[in-house]
């Protein structure tokens, strides 16, 4: 047996499945910088199907298929087109858009920046000296997710569940609200003198 086959697995060692992350994630990296510099709405969509794409691709290199067809079928399939359906009936403009800079950069990268680093900290945290098994039960199937949301989590799903109904309501009746509003007024059957003198 050869000293590579028998030597610990390490950092320095990645293996495809690592390699493959590493590349996927620089890749979703990219099309999210991308999706929040654009001045131009629809490549900002299309963009954002690239972003959540790639996390999709890495929930799949971590055995968790169910959260990776979630995140396909809810946010590409569902999330992204809902956006796309929103700038066409509103008549979003197609070209680059100098409105869709409001100028808070600097303050939306520190807040930015604050945010991943807590979220690295609380996750280096929470799973400092824990490892994935990869030879054991596949932990993030759809049978397993499934038990656990059901068993443990149905209480939090279910007020989610009520909660964006009534957003989903909310928004409906706002709508229909603002078009009563906005009804044009019937025009007026009467001429005025310049009219009546064209039509001598």
């Amino acid at each position: 047996m050869s000293l590579a086959a028998t030597a610990p697995h390490g950092f320095l060692s990645p293996t495809g499945v690592e390699i493959a992350f590493l590349l996927v994630g620089l890749v979703t990296l990219g099309a999210a910088l991308i999706t929040v510099t654009t001045r131009q709405l629809v490549h900002a969509a299309l963009w954002l199907v690239v972003t959540l794409g790639g996390l999709a691709v890495e929930y799949l290199l971590l055995t968790a298929e169910f959260i990776a067809w979630v995140q396909v079928l809810i946010y590409v399939g569902s999330v992204v087109v809902l956006l796309l359906f929103g700038l066409m009936l509103t008549r979003a403009p197609i070209g680059r858009s100098p409105d869709a800079d409001s100028g808070n950069r600097v303050p939306a990268l520190v807040v930015a920046a604050a945010s991943a680093t807590a979220l690295v900290w609380v996750v280096t945290d929470a799973f400092r000296a824990t490892w994935i098994d990869l030879d054991g039960p596949a932990a993030g199937t759809t049978r397993v997710t499934g038990e656990s949301l059901f068993r443990h989590w149905v209480l939090p799903f279910e007020a989610l569940s009520v909660l964006l109904l009534a957003a989903l309501v909310g928004a409906i009746v706002l709508s229909r609200k603002n078009k009563a509003d906005q009804a044009p007024e019937a025009p007026s059957l009467t001429k005025t003198p310049g009219e009546k003198e064209g039509a001598r």
